[in-house]
């Protein structure tokens, strides 16, 4: 992957025509999931109201996330937001919260990580946090977007952004918006090459201070284990398996398991769990980083 030839384009003369007058119009950029399930397309129309703010070309321009739909007005097979908003729907009393972990590598022109020299092995990921290449594109998306928090991760070039807690389709809202202003920043720095996880609770899981409201979910996950692997990858599970190798603190795309403090499961339960009330956002694993040795969860 290679950085954006627009890096290169003298961004002044681009700030003359920004600052020209525009009327009573407002321009508002539409952002929808491509066909391939993962990726993001965009077109731009006038308006004369205004619905969410641009970050890029200020207000009073405006980003619109859109639903996709057919000729016929039926959803498109990769509109898979007309169906999860149908599913949070029936679980509205539920009051279902997730908060997102979405991970990336900034990549150089040379197609090594950003900052690494060309030279450098592509071999098991190196583990220095203290090592930030990019950080100027991270302060860019973190000002542009109000995402939860930022940090590195542990391999240089690697970061991390937090989006929510969110109640029901509003995370998957936050999160293509956030992710979709992270590759217009990075038009100016690079490319990205991202995966996330997920942290779920209910309404029951974060009042009660018992384990029955998780066990019951996780019992319920183990049994549809390889359905989720496909369905909530645009690949059909292809995706997943280049990634849950069962190495690197990742978990094993085949073996479902849960865990207390342990990041190479498929849950991962917090250990402050019993230690501080509602403390129940539960991890689901599709990348993990580095953590504290873990223990097994027992049932």
């Amino acid at each position: 992957m290679t950085t954006s030839a627009s890096s290169h384009l003298n961004k002044r003369i681009k700030q003359v025509y920004m600052s020209l007058p525009q009327g009573e119009k407002v321009q508002a950029m539409y952002i929808w999931i491509d066909g391939t399930g993962g990726g993001l397309c965009c077109k731009t129309r006038s308006l004369d109201s205004e619905p969410k703010c641009d970050p890029f070309r200020k207000d009073p321009n405006k980003l619109v996330l859109c639903d996709v739909f057919k000729y016929n007005r039926k959803p498109a097979e990769t509109n898979l937001r007309h169906t999860y908003k149908w599913i949070m729907d029936m679980v509205r009393n539920k009051h279902p919260w997730f908060a997102m972990e979405q991970e990336y590598t900034l990549m150089g022109t040379d197609g090594h990580p950003f900052g690494w020299p060309s030279t450098a092995s592509r071999g098991p990921r190196i583990h220095i946090t203290a090592v930030a290449y990019g950080r100027d594109i991270v302060e860019a998306h973190y000002g542009a977007f109000k995402i939860a928090g930022t940090n590195a991760k542990v391999m240089p070039a690697q970061w991390e952004f937090q989006i929510g807690s969110c109640e029901g389709i509003s995370m998957g809202d936050h999160l293509w918006v956030a992710r979709f202003i992270l590759h217009r920043v990075c038009e100016d720095f690079g490319v990205i090459d991202a995966g996330c996880h997920t942290n779920f609770s209910t309404e029951a899981m974060r009042e009660d201070n018992d384990l029955k409201y998780i066990e019951k979910a996780i019992k319920k996950l183990s049994k549809w284990h390889q359905y989720h692997i496909h369905a909530h990858d645009p690949k059909g599970g292809l995706d997943n398996a280049r990634r849950l190798t069962g190495f690197h603190e990742t978990s094993n795309i085949h073996d479902f398991s849960a865990g207390i403090a342990n990041r190479s499961a498929s849950i991962n339960i917090p250990q402050t769990l019993g230690q501080e009330k509602k403390e129940a956002l539960i991890r689901t694993c599709l990348l993990i980083e580095t953590c504290d040795e873990p223990f097994q969860y027992k049932n």
